[in-house]
């Protein structure tokens, strides 16, 4: 009963979208809470906070949906989501504020402050710089090394972390091709730690979080004070919606730890429109204005999209061109969270969406939905748009898969002659992985990743030497 009530009135919420959305005409906030339940409901994610700032003020901040699906307990504008990679604006900006005192500059070499630092390439080591840090263009992978920090019972330390880089081989040249990572981040925020003198957390709590009023706000989620209204990410799984764990520990806290609510972030959206000012009479600042055009000024080439625009990565940021409009963009994305932030300074225009579901689909249709607004484009139902994206993209995957445990299916009835699997037991050692063992428990063959308590799994025998771990 509870399901075909719900029916009913998301099709009245839909009847309203259908007219709102295609006007093209800057959304109330009714307007808004219509499209964020009907994102909800389309998308199956449990709670979404949306705030939107024009002209240095806070129009919209409103939470939607439930924390967690464990206790139903209401999202507010001050529930705090984990705000994963948004985090690095503010690494990106701590670094700004060190840059202003003059204890370095954006093209410091690493090894001047971190004479550990070592990459895979001598050359590479000798010439990276802050700057570098920050840009995804040091040679390496997408996501290189992240199985280093992931999941959230990763051992590794930041010290062991720092020296495993050197194991890492790249897959471009230096500086030549944008690939988005997590490790060299971490290694920044080590950098405002041995310039500054005290750690990174601190730093950014005392010179960002704290000046700006962002009370709830803290460096991690193992820093906040007060654990009484904050969200549990959520995954499908097999059909269902599940509550999942932390994706990290503090070591990666530079690469994506803060928490925070609508109702702080904000502010910081707030404080980079005014160029890094901040104050009732803008009588404050974080940062120099130098700084500030150096965080939004492209620093990486992003390949692809469209020919007459530009994307590019700036210093903790995406940068882009929208419809002749200047933007500043990131989204974030842990373990059942991501989130984006989203500045059009030209309109004087920013969007914060946190979501508590996997799903990025949803908050790009929230954020492109008031956009489009602004940005006088027509005619587009952007949660349709996304959703049948999503739905497109999702009957592949389970294609993709399907097929893959079809063919392991297939290959294990035609090998009759299985190998002795003890053969394989024992310990193997990668120089950055560490160490993973393989061995009998409760009469199965299982792995276990000695440094990530969490990787574990019992193997099943595929073929030749190849196993599956699930």
């Amino acid at each position: 009963m509870q399901i075909s009530c719900r029916s009913i009135k998301l099709l009245f919420v839909g009847s309203l979208l259908s007219v709102t959305t295609l006007n093209a005409q800057v959304l109330t906030s009714k307007q808004i809470d219509s499209v964020a339940e009907k994102t909800l409901a389309t998308f199956n994610v449990p709670g979404v906070a949306v705030a939107v700032i024009k002209d240095g003020k806070v129009i919209h901040s409103k939470g939607y949906g439930v924390r967690s699906i464990k206790t139903n307990q209401k999202v507010d504008e001050n529930t705090l989501f984990g705000v994963a990679s948004n985090t690095k604006a503010i690494t990106a900006a701590a670094l700004g504020i060190l840059v202003d005192e003059k204890k370095i500059t954006w093209d410091t070499k690493v090894t001047d402050v971190i004479p550990e630092f070592k990459m895979y390439d001598p050359y590479v080591t000798s010439e990276f710089t802050v700057r570098d840090l920050l840009t995804h263009r040091s040679g390496l992978g997408l996501g290189a090394g992240d199985l280093m920090i992931w999941p959230d019972s990763s051992t590794v330390t930041k010290s062991q972390l720092i020296h495993n880089l050197r194991y890492l081989k790249p897959v471009s040249s230096f500086r030549t091709k944008y690939d988005y990572d997590n490790l060299l981040y971490i290694v920044a925020g080590d950098v405002v730690a041995r310039v500054s003198g005290i750690t990174y957390e601190d730093f950014i709590e005392t010179r960002i979080i704290k000046p700006l009023g962002m009370n709830k706000t803290a460096a991690s989620w193992y820093r906040l004070k007060d654990k009484s209204n904050v969200i549990d990410g959520h995954a499908p799984y097999e059909g269902k919606l599940l509550p999942v764990g932390l994706s990290f520990g503090e070591v990666a806290n530079a690469a994506g730890g803060i928490y925070s609510s609508v109702t702080d972030m904000s502010k910081w959206v707030i404080a980079m429109l005014n160029g890094g000012k901040y104050g009732e009479n803008l009588d404050k600042k974080l940062f120099s204005p130098a700084v500030h055009k150096e965080l939004w000024t492209p620093q990486t080439i992003i390949a692809g999209g469209n020919p007459a625009s530009f994307s590019s990565y700036g210093l903790g940021w995406f940068l882009s061109n929208v419809n002749g409009n200047f933007q500043a963009t990131h989204t974030g994305g842990l373990s059942g969270i991501v989130t984006q932030v989203t500045i059009l300074p030209d309109l004087k225009l920013g969007i914060i969406v946190l979501t508590n579901q996997q799903s990025g689909a949803a908050f790009n249709a929230i954020t492109n939905s008031i956009k489009d607004g602004y940005l006088n484009i027509k005619g587009m139902d952007r949660i349709k748009t996304y959703n049948d994206n999503r739905l497109r993209n999702e009957k592949q995957a389970d294609e993709i898969v399907a097929k893959t445990w079809a063919d392991i299916a297939a290959a294990q009835k035609a090998n009759t002659a299985k190998p002795e699997v003890k053969n394989f037991y024992g310990t193997f050692k990668d120089a950055w992985f560490g160490d993973v063992t393989v061995s009998e428990v409760n009469g199965k063959m299982h792995f276990q990743a000695k440094n990530a308590p969490k990787l574990r799994g019992d193997l099943t025998y595929y073929k030749g030497n190849t196993f599956i771990v699930k």
